[in-house]
């Protein structure tokens, strides 16, 4: 049963957050596409670790994060107005790479088949 809860409060933050990345932040810096990938929120609701991937060249993706680590507590405000929660988690994000590696991985498949 708590997982199941889990799993929606995760997709209710990944909502949100998405949301708030997309049509809230002013920051200039926020120059490349960002798209929410996976919401993992410990079991406790204190943190909520956000996975992003960016979409740009190396210095837009670095802009990029640097802009979303800033606006962290602005994030985590949206949330407590948006999600309703007794305790609003810590809000950690970190940089998806798994898109990075499956096209590693592609490219080497390729490189074996011929």
């Amino acid at each position: 049963m708590a997982n199941y809860r889990g799993g929606r409060i995760n997709e209710e933050i990944k909502k949100d957050v998405s949301n708030t990345i997309q049509n809230k932040i002013k920051d200039p810096r926020l120059t490349a596409m960002v798209s929410v990938t996976d919401v993992d929120v410990s079991k406790d609701l204190s943190y909520a670790k956000i996975y992003v991937s960016i979409f740009g060249n190396e210095k837009e993706k670095q802009d990029s994060l640097a802009a979303l680590k800033s606006s962290v507590g602005f994030i985590r405000k949206e949330i407590g107005k948006n999600v309703k929660l007794r305790q609003v988690p810590q809000v950690i994000i970190e940089l998806d790479t798994t898109l990075d590696k499956a096209m590693h991985l592609e490219s080497l498949f390729d490189k074996i088949k011929k």
